[in-house]
């Protein structure tokens, strides 16, 4: 892969499974996700396909600190849970796999890589990686925001996953719009779909 060049995943390349292997698809997968509030502290995505399937459900907190979502398959098991960690200049959370929160299950953390920023920017790392602090080392790198209406996710220089949002200002202040996400092949989506969640959480102000 040709360094300081930005590249796509793209079909023959080795499999990025973080969540698990069932989640990785041998071609491009575009997905729709929709975000509606329940009530004031509580809120829910679906994921599905181009055919309407429905793929993925996460619920959890909308707002507030310790924050807590899960990610069910359609029958309603659980596949992983996502907890923001306390209070902290750059924003951490901890993705395990099922209910679990113990260290052994861990399947990867999510860092802010800036205290403070107009345009969001994560880093991810693998449990084996025990460098969280040195964000030149992550696993996989995030960045977008609202303000370009976008956000990518790479795996150093190559671009495994792309969003797009789509919704008005109106709706998006209500608390429902949907994205649109394109996940390149044998990428892991429900480690994406993860990451685009706890970032949306980030994001959300109104």
């Amino acid at each position: 892969m040709p360094k300081n060049k930005k590249t796509e995943w793209q079909v023959g390349d080795p499999a990025i499974s973080v969540v698990s292997d069932q989640f990785c698809n041998p071609y491009p997968m575009d997905l729709l996700v929709k975000r509606k509030v329940q009530n004031f502290s509580k809120d829910y995505y679906e994921v599905f396909d181009p055919s309407g399937n429905l793929l993925l459900q996460i619920d959890g907190q909308a707002w507030g600190f310790n924050r807590k979502r899960v990610m069910r398959d359609p029958a309603g098991f659980t596949i992983l849970s996502m907890r923001q960690k306390g209070l902290a200049l750059k924003n951490k959370w901890e993705v395990h796999g099922g209910e679990s929160k113990e260290r052994e299950d861990l399947l990867f953390t999510v860092q802010q890589s800036q205290a403070v920023s107009l345009k969001t920017s994560v880093d991810v790392f693998l449990p084996e990686n025990n460098n969280v602090k040195k964000t030149n080392t992550c696993d996989f790198h995030a960045s977008g925001g609202y303000s370009n209406i976008s956000f990518k996710v790479f795996k150093a220089d190559a671009l495994i996953a792309g969003v797009t949002h789509k919704f008005t200002w109106g709706s998006f202040c209500k608390g429902k719009y949907n994205f649109k996400v394109r996940v390149n092949p044998e990428v892991d989506y429900a480690f994406i779909i993860a990451l685009l969640v706890m970032v949306d959480d980030n994001e959300n102000w109104c």
